[in-house]
């Protein structure tokens, strides 16, 4: 695997890590905080899968599809509590993700 190759995967990966931060600040600003506490937890979850998986692309590693994998499966469980919620940030977050989750399920086959 080259960054070449994976060139719209890693910028996907990078956007849904962004919109996850994003998502996060913006959730630990609710009047609820403790309502979002799930979606908070999957923020950092996915955010941290994102660059994992960026870095493990950028190097050309031999496990990026296993990385892939699992970031595909983590921004599929944001996605889905993500969607749960109004806020514009949640529904950013969630659009992010399933983005993110099509370009890696790709990369992991």
């Amino acid at each position: 695997m080259t960054t070449e190759t994976h060139a719209a995967c890693i910028a996907s990966c990078n956007a849904c890590a962004i919109a996850c931060h994003q998502c996060f600040a913006a959730c630990l600003q609710e009047d609820d905080v403790a309502m979002m506490a799930r979606c908070i937890a999957l923020d950092v979850d996915c955010a941290a899968a994102c660059q994992f998986a960026v870095g493990m692309m950028a190097r050309g590693s031999a496990h990026a599809k296993s990385a892939c994998s699992l970031c595909a499966a983590i921004c599929d469980a944001c996605a889905s509590e993500c969607a749960k919620h109004r806020a514009g940030h949640c529904l950013a977050c969630a659009d992010a993700c399933r983005a993110c989750a099509a370009l890696c399920r790709d990369m992991a086959h």
